[in-house]
């Protein structure tokens, strides 16, 4: 895949890059080395005040960077500025914490004279250059929330960004510089997927987090594994959104078509299955199909747009064939899908789609619908919704929409995914865990928990 800005709203060419041969490979990974030598001595003050001129400058270039990204990705730009505005206050978030999620942690005085201590730490200490290998999805977001922790940790930062996203990628690089990190704290590899491997081997590259395909997360974690390198994947998604019969319809039907078209539904945590109770299913249908039926597909420079085109030629193609595919076996279109699926519109659009009478048989019962696609499930009582929503290979996050606490219980407890939200729409936060398990990945981001994933958690004990 060539590296290059190509516009999905038009499929226009905009930029190309050339990727970094070895020369340049070599200078950044020696860069990197020698930068970490000295950074990771650095104080939680300076990397906090580093951190927060980074955020700053981003907050001050949050219209021109919403603006780069809609055109490399497709999003509508309102939701381009949201994801600028949360990158904004993660940064913000980590250069005021991470001091306190990183202090030295003293175990029970117990245990230290069990163990013939007069004194015993456990110390968080950095582990080196980590390797970041980031989809085109949320461009900005899926670096930040890596490399404000990693930042903080005393680590530095090499980026392997989406070939579609070149200028992003650029474009944070730059940021960090701006800010007066110095150039190996952070740094772009504008390079193939077939150049990861290599990166990932060198020695000098201690970790490695990714966040993308299944394929791609099998690839880095099965070299990383060779290697005997820690790994961070967050890969696919197919949540269910289970409707119970005392949940607030109008909410939950309202919720549930931002939860599935946010991002013009490219997210590993929107919505995709919808498993509703049978006595509320009808009611529930009707609401969320005329939700779909209203959004406005069209120009994402545009303010008014709630859906803007794939990121890509090929990702409307894919869409299409589960679509397809689900329909010839037997699925109910209810609205987009094979009557509207190309809106009238130049790029890569795709009309929001929902479909119901789904079987295990489909593709799209176990495969990620990525776009505005939501297949509609039919469950007799709590069992059988919780057995819907785990048969599925992926388990990264789920939401639940009851008022009784007893149900709660039960989705909490039986749920197999990484996340469970209750009465609202899965979404991250710097100071909660996010990650997931089966082929959702391993290991947690933000939070506590993902600041220390790259440190080296070092026992100090000290003889009586």
């Amino acid at each position: 895949m060539p590296i290059a800005t190509v516009n999905p709203a038009n499929g226009e060419t905009l930029k190309t890059y050339e990727a970094m041969g070895a020369e340049e490979i070599e200078r950044r990974l020696q860069l990197a080395e020698a930068t970490f030598r000295t950074y990771r001595t650095t104080s939680f003050v300076d990397r906090g005040r580093l951190l927060l001129q980074a955020a700053n400058l981003l907050e001050e270039d949050q219209q021109d960077v919403a603006r780069m990204m809609t055109t490399e990705m497709g999003k509508p730009v309102k939701q381009a500025r949201a994801e600028a505005a949360k990158c904004v206050k993660a940064m913000r978030w980590y250069a005021e914490r991470a001091e306190e999620l990183l202090a030295d942690e003293e175990p029970p005085d117990s245990d230290v004279k069990d163990s013939n201590a007069s004194r015993v730490r456990v110390r968080y200490r950095p582990l080196g250059p980590i390797l970041a290998v980031m989809p085109w999805n949320f461009p900005l977001w899926q670096v930040v929330r890596f490399a404000a922790p990693a930042l903080m940790a005393g680590n530095v930062g090499l980026l392997k960004h989406a070939s579609n996203v070149p200028q992003t990628a650029l474009y944070i690089e730059d940021l960090f510089h701006r800010a007066g990190y110095t150039e190996g704290c952070f740094q772009t590899l504008l390079i193939g997927s077939g150049q990861v491997d290599e990166v990932l081997r060198d020695e000098r590259v201690r970790a490695a987090t990714l966040t993308g395909s299944e394929p791609a997360g099998r690839a880095v974690a099965s070299t990383a594994g060779e290697m005997i390198k820690k790994t961070v994947l967050e890969l696919g998604g197919s949540d269910p959104y289970v409707v119970m019969p005392s949940a607030d319809l109008d909410r939950a039907a309202q919720v549930a078509v931002t939860a599935r078209v946010q991002n013009t539904g490219q997210s590993c945590i929107a919505a995709k299955r919808f498993i509703v109770h049978t006595d509320v299913y009808d009611a529930f249908a009707e609401r969320f199909v005329e939700g779909m039926k209203a959004l406005v597909v069209g120009d994402p420079m545009l303010e008014e747009t709630d859906v803007g085109p794939l990121s890509s030629e090929k990702g409307r193609a894919d869409l299409e064939e589960l679509v397809d595919d689900a329909r010839r076996s037997g699925a109910d279109v209810l609205c987009g899908g094979h009557q509207f699926r190309r809106p009238e519109l130049p790029g890569w659009y795709y009309a929001p789609t929902v479909i119901a009478g789904i079987t295990r048989e489909m593709r799209i019962h176990r495969e990620e619908a990525f776009g505005p696609v939501a297949t509609l499930y039919r469950a007799g009582d709590l069992d059988e919704a919780v057995l819907i929503a785990n048969d599925s290979p992926f388990g990264l996050s789920s939401n639940v929409w009851t008022r009784d606490e007893a149900e709660v219980d039960r989705f909490v407890r039986d749920l197999e995914a990484g996340s469970v939200f209750v009465n609202g729409m899965t979404a991250s936060h710097p100071a909660f865990p996010f990650g997931g398990v089966k082929r959702s990945g391993y290991g947690r981001e933000l939070s506590g928990h993902g600041i220390r994933e790259f440190c080296n958690i070092t026992t100090v004990w000290h003889g009586a």
